[in-house]
């Protein structure tokens, strides 16, 4: 038989155990919350990123047909690579990626040779127990850049005064340019390195 004492312990442990699983349950949606947050967050920077370098390739290959153009004018070279000629503003193309990322961006030009882009999310993180979240976007920013791999290398005394500086490049390539055999000529990810930089 049945005691009225277990009755009674069985009584006082069931509040107990509802706070426990309800506290539980509230951890487990606070950490969801955090989630849809990260993720928000991660969209974001992936849009940024893709944005930026997309702007910068751009224009890294603006500066290649530009050197390309005038590949028998040496002395218009460095001024090239160091991104001291005009090139169009390559922005629309990080508007095109964050499209594609289903985010809105803001471009600007870094310098002579970089992009700095802030994204924001169309997606808002979404209805969760953290309240305001609702109508959160999340933004990040990111910066790519654009640094030249070669530098052009002075012809011998000796050379012909038609002939054209080699092209001595990052991890001791060199590229030897005839001006009478222009058929194998660097490609834009040879000229020129592009990456995001440190934040």
């Amino acid at each position: 038989m049945t005691s009225p004492r277990a009755y009674s312990d069985a009584g006082q442990a069931f509040p107990v155990y509802i706070t426990v699983v309800g506290g539980l349950l509230l951890l487990a949606l606070a950490y969801f919350a955090v989630g849809q947050a990260a993720a928000t967050r991660s969209k974001a920077q992936t849009a940024a990123d893709a944005a930026a370098l997309a702007a910068a390739l751009e224009t890294r290959d603006r500066l290649t047909d530009q050197w390309l153009d005038r590949i028998l004018e040496p002395e218009a070279w460095q001024d090239i690579f160091e991104g001291r000629t005009f090139v169009p503003n390559s922005c629309w193309r990080a508007q095109e990626f964050a499209t594609r990322n289903d985010a809105s961006v803001r471009c600007e030009p870094d310098g002579l040779l970089g992009y700095r882009v802030s994204a924001e999310t169309n997606d808002t993180v979404g209805e969760t127990i953290v309240p305001g979240t609702a109508d959160q976007k999340a933004t990040e920013t990111a910066t790519a850049v654009i640094e030249a791999r070669c530098s052009p290398k002075p012809p011998a005394a000796d050379a012909d005064d038609a002939a054209l500086p080699n092209l001595t490049c990052k991890g001791g390539e060199e590229w030897e340019l005839k001006p009478d055999d222009l058929s194998d000529l660097p490609k834009p990810e040879d000229l020129f390195d592009v990456h995001l930089a440190d934040s």
